[in-house]
């Protein structure tokens, strides 16, 4: 086998091993979202059996390696249900839960850390339910939660890492694929990790401003 020298061509190969991580760790993060905010949504409600099934779906799913999620999932769920499943979709569905579990974690910490005194406030002014979570619950817990949110994309950026092991193409797959190649781990593991840190940093800023945005909004100004 013939080695060959990191390249600047090798940074652009790095880059598009990047933009698969980043959109796919956009998709799951938004996924993720959406299912762990509407898990909290059902725990506010306290929907019978819903509720207790959400309970012990995130429980599973936050106590469990990822690893071993993933592997169940493109090797464990295709060979029992007979289906195909991709890289990408095994990627896809395995993160997104992964996330809304702690986004559910999340979300119902913000909930509950929002005085009781204001939802009956709201409720004797004759709001319904959906307007109480809507109007007085949903804005306050947003601004609670923007902090924890981050820190949360931040660690499940890192996280996606772990589909290289089943072949998708992704930042970690590509350095290791570039690592066989020429020999150069410290090279090519210096520039991984340097993009790594450039994603997670530029979602910590995002987050931050978000955060900013929020409190000022919410803050008290006076009468």
């Amino acid at each position: 086998m013939r080695f060959a020298e990191f390249t600047p061509y090798d940074i652009v190969l790095l880059l598009q091993g990047l933009g698969v991580t980043v959109g796919l760790f956009l998709i799951t993060s938004l996924i993720g979202l959406l299912v762990g905010v509407l898990w909290g949504v059902v725990r506010f409600y306290r929907i019978p059996v819903l509720m207790q099934l959400v309970t012990f779906v995130s429980e599973i799913l936050k106590n469990s390696p990822v690893l071993v999620q993933l592997f169940l999932v493109f090797f464990g769920f295709p060979a029992f249900f007979h289906v195909n499943v991709t890289p990408v979709q095994a990627a896809i569905v395995t993160l997104s839960a992964n996330t809304a579990a702690f986004v559910y974690v999340i979300a119902v910490s913000s909930i509950e850390s929002i005085g009781r005194d204001q939802v009956e406030a709201a409720r004797v002014f004759g709001l319904s339910r959906w307007q109480v979570l809507r109007h007085v619950i949903a804005p306050q817990a947003a601004a609670f939660s923007i902090g924890p949110l981050t820190a949360l994309l931040v660690n499940q950026l890192q996280v996606t890492s772990l589909i290289s092991v089943i072949g998708v193409l992704d930042l970690a797959k590509i350095g290791a694929t570039l690592n066989l190649r020429t020999l150069k781990p410290f090279i090519v593991w210096t520039a991984v990790g340097i993009l790594y840190y450039l994603a997670a940093k530029a979602v910590a800023s995002l987050g931050a401003w978000a955060e900013k945005r929020l409190r000022a909004h919410s803050a008290f100004r006076g009468l």
